[in-house]
């Protein structure tokens, strides 16, 4: 089962989560979930559960 982890407001800053966490060994993949000309896009950061706890802990020792 896939967990969300992250939720980027831009493609370009998903991409760099994305990198770091794929940098680190985590299997991840990104989902569109909205996207609107007012507010940008939405994207979820998703991992497999059982890496939820690894991709958050690495996600906040790079500061994303």
């Amino acid at each position: 089962m896939w967990t969300v982890v992250y939720m980027a407001t831009d493609r370009e800053y998903a991409e760099k989560v994305v990198n770091a966490l794929q940098s680190e060994g985590v299997l991840v993949k990104m989902k569109e979930v909205m996207k609107s000309k007012k507010r940008g896009c939405y994207i979820e950061i998703l991992v497999p559960e059982s890496e939820a706890e690894e991709a958050q802990k690495i996600i906040l020792e790079k500061n994303l």
